[in-house]
């Protein structure tokens, strides 16, 4: 597991260091389901008692800090495998993927072909 820098892994919170995790894990144009993030989470501190969906309780928690990086620039959200604003509701089903530009927020290309 890639590490957060020291001043990162004191402010973050647990679900958002396991959901930069898969992401990076993933890699580039790749994404989890926020699902994924939850099981893990709910995994690492499960007890031999829980119910075996005891990851569908941290989904709100997940949502929530995916939003927080997304907002930070760490992450992108995506609505039917588009990037999504983060400052606007997002609502439905995402998937959390390494940062992508915005729709129309993209360099245009020259005549080469390169940004």
């Amino acid at each position: 597991m890639e590490k957060p820098t020291q001043s990162q892994s004191e402010t973050l919170d647990p679900l958002a260091e396991i959901i930069l995790h898969l992401v990076r894990q993933r890699g580039p144009d790749k994404s989890i389901c926020p699902s994924e993030a939850a099981r893990a989470f709910a995994e690492s501190r499960a007890r031999k008692n829980d119910p075996p969906d005891l990851w569908r309780r941290y989904m709100t928690g997940v949502r929530q800090q995916a939003l927080f990086l997304a907002r930070q620039g760490h992450i992108s959200i995506l609505r039917k495998g588009k990037p999504v604003d983060p400052f606007v509701p997002v609502k439905g089903v995402i998937r959390l993927s390494l940062p992508r530009p915005l729709p129309g927020t993209e360099e245009p290309e020259n005549e080469n072909g390169q940004s």
